[in-house]
């Protein structure tokens, strides 16, 4: 799990950030997009944007290809937020032809990034700091939130309204794309959920495999081996709420740690990071 001991066992560990960063170069490299000599994304058009919400005003990283009209995906990050390693990987979607909006989850409290890269997060205390931010984030304001991020990403140019909608999130934001999908079920089409955290959540009538039954959407739930053998039944409770909704789920552990997705993260595991991003490419394709 993406837990504080996990996060600060490593950060106390021989292993420097100097050091971490040159072992996930070769995965930060894979994630990112051919770059131009100015250092722009090649066929790309990006930038910071902002919109209001119910809540306040929601801040994110939209990026998406130069010319045509395109889906739209709601990208929800993991508990470290905004930064680079999010924004390649919203690069790299974008790059497949995808209009594709990073939302800053913490919104509500701050704008923008708040840490450079994981190694930033679990060593200067990065749980304490979002806590109080984090503990804002239940199923209606994610879904709040996810109505008018649709609502906007509907509203640009770059974006083809006519065609469905995914989402995809990582770590806590796993659950989010469930919440998304239920909220705005008339539009969010694909849901992709990498080492999402919460998805099962006993007694709770929002838990993210309750609201199965409301989606509209084709999903994909990525599982840890470590956030698996931690809670095995989770996956039966998810196949079986997917099958009672009659929805298309696909549930899968793969043979990695939680984080194996995100270049930055401690855990990051290349060859079943690609395998992923595959099926959300094949997701995408098929739902959207």
């Amino acid at each position: 799990m993406c837990d504080e001991q996990t996060l600060a066992d490593w950060a106390n560990s021989n292993v420097t950030r100097r050091g971490f960063g040159a072992l996930g170069a070769a995965g930060a490299a894979a994630a990112c997009v051919p770059m131009e000599a100015d250092s722009s994304p090649k066929g790309l058009v990006e930038g910071m944007v902002s919109f209001a919400t119910v809540d306040g005003t929601m801040d994110g990283f939209f990026v998406h290809p130069a010319s045509g009209k395109h889906p739209a995906v709601l990208f929800w990050p993991d508990i470290a937020g905004i930064r680079e390693a999010k924004r390649q990987m919203a690069r790299r979607l974008a790059s497949e032809g995808y209009a594709v909006f990073v939302a800053n989850p913490y919104y509500r409290d701050v704008a923008g990034e708040q840490f450079a890269d994981f190694a930033a997060f679990a060593g200067s205390g990065g749980f304490g700091k979002v806590g109080p931010w984090r503990g804002k984030l239940d199923a209606a304001a994610i879904m709040r939130d996810a109505q008018k991020a649709i609502g906007w990403l509907d509203a640009q140019q770059p974006v083809d309204s006519a065609r469905g909608v995914g989402t995809q999130g990582y770590c806590m934001g796993g659950p989010f794309t469930v919440w998304s999908a239920a909220g705005v079920n008339t539009r969010v089409r694909g849901a992709a959920s990498f080492h999402g955290g919460g998805l099962v959540r006993d007694g709770n009538p929002m838990s993210p495999h309750n609201l199965l039954v409301n989606s509209g959407a084709s999903h994909l739930i990525a599982i840890a081996q470590n956030d698996d053998a931690k809670a095995p039944d989770d996956k039966t409770v998810l196949r079986a709420a997917a099958d009672a909704a009659g929805r298309t789920v696909e549930i899968e552990v793969y043979a990695a740690d939680h984080g194996w997705c995100v270049p930055d993260s401690p855990s990051y595991d290349e060859p079943e990071a690609e395998r992923a991003w595959a099926r959300l490419l094949a997701l995408y394709a098929g739902a959207l």
